[in-house]
């Protein structure tokens, strides 16, 4: 099922501002804090030294950047998850997409890597890997999306068969070719399938209990999960 949505709605799902949740993703951990807080920190030094060097004549303009840079640590968060959203408003059009969970299986991905001396001095790579959730979803068009997450324990609930929804992007006025997707709703565990938080939730729930409560009723969803690993 998919259903167009207004633009209206569209924006209202979708924020330009950041919300409390997007502010969280991008605030991180404390390595994150840590290094917003040294950028400000070497900005608040760096305008010091323009004082000193051009003077009384420029302090109100160097006193606002100061402010500015001062708190680059608060405010980046909100700078990042808006400037995100406004990348995924630029979509013309959008619907309310809902489907069924096709497939779901863990693998391990490579997310980074780090440089470290051993105890023969010796330089080696580590590689460093993170556990992910894959969610293949999919239509009665023949439409199929895999969205791939952190896992988390919330997401041991999910099975083959349960209602899956999201919000998809396009800008095709007849919605034919989609171009960008959210996160995915599972309204019978009541959980997101996320890594940003795109969409306002409750904005989003009310939208969901309106089309899919009668359908979810009757609908087996109890089937075995499909779990897979890939191998490096």
């Amino acid at each position: 099922m998919l259903v167009p949505l207004t633009r209206q709605s569209f924006e209202q799902l979708i924020p330009v501002i950041a919300t409390s949740s997007q502010y969280a993703y991008y605030w991180g951990k404390f390595p994150d804090f840590l290094k917003r807080l040294l950028i400000s920190v070497v900005a608040v030094v760096v305008i010091l030294l323009l004082k000193f060097l051009l003077g009384d004549g420029f302090d109100p303009l160097l006193f606002l950047l100061g402010i500015i840079a001062g708190l680059y640590w608060f405010w980046s968060p909100v700078y990042w998850a808006s400037r995100r959203n406004i990348e995924i408003r630029r979509y013309k059009y959008s619907g309310f997409w809902q489907g069924r969970v096709l497939d779901v299986f863990v693998t391990e991905e490579l997310i980074g890597t780090e440089e470290n001396v051993n105890n023969r001095g010796e330089l080696v790579i580590v590689e460093n890997r993170e556990r992910r959730l894959n969610v293949e979803v999919g239509d009665e068009s023949g439409f199929t999306t895999l969205l791939q997450v952190p896992l988390r324990r919330t997401h041991k609930g999910i099975v083959p068969g349960q209602i899956a929804q999201m919000v998809v992007m396009s800008n095709q006025p007849d919605l034919s070719r989609i171009a960008n997707k959210s996160d995915i709703y599972i309204p019978r565990l009541n959980i997101w399938v996320s890594d940003y938080p795109y969409v306002q939730r409750t904005v989003f729930s009310q939208v969901s209990r309106q089309l899919t409560q009668a359908e979810e009723d009757d609908y087996p969803a109890n089937r075995v999960v499909k779990t897979r690993r890939r191998r490096r």
